[in-house]
């Protein structure tokens, strides 16, 4: 899809679009509404400044859309995760501990920005995190949710994974 078929969408088919980039009603209906976008990087400021201008229980809505870091994921999130699909017996092991734990300590999935990154590194991060109080682990989990939706958006908009294409 190009910047300007977005553009021309109706505004449900917009909406439906954008929540591949991001699960978050408010966000979703939020971009839709501020169509046109006149170039990419219009586009990715309306999303961050949307995505900010949410509240703590519109970033868990957009949460609950992913899935566990190693678990079985689909389109996007399974090339996002590809780091831990090849990931030893051992560390995808770890990684299920660790993603319970984090979820019985803050009540929401383990969010990270994982393109590219070895499951090593995404464990190392889950296990730094623990640390974290719940209202600032709120704000970190947002801030790579804000990444994620960034890749996507380049992905919607791009039939290649050339990302400056939508710039």
């Amino acid at each position: 899809m190009t910047l300007n078929e977005l553009n021309a969408l109706p505004r449900d088919a917009a909406e439906r679009a954008l929540s591949r980039c991001c699960g978050s009603a408010r966000w979703t209906a939020a971009m839709a509404n501020q169509r046109p976008f006149r170039d990419g990087m219009q586009l990715f400021q309306a999303a961050d400044e949307a995505w900010w201008s949410l509240s703590g229980d519109d970033w868990l809505e957009a949460f609950s859309h992913h899935p566990r870091i190693g678990a079985r994921a689909a389109g996007w999130a399974s090339d996002e995760q590809s780091g831990a699909r090849g990931a030893s017996r051992k560390i995808r092991g770890e990684l299920a501990k660790w993603n319970r734990e984090y979820e019985r300590l803050f009540g929401h999935v383990f969010l990270i920005c994982a393109t590219g990154k070895p499951a090593e590194d995404m464990l190392a991060q889950m296990e730094r995190r623990m640390n974290n109080e719940p209202a600032a682990e709120l704000r970190v989990a947002a801030g790579e949710q804000a990444k994620i939706t960034r890749l996507r958006l380049e992905k919607l908009l791009s039939p290649s994974t050339e990302p400056s294409r939508v710039a």
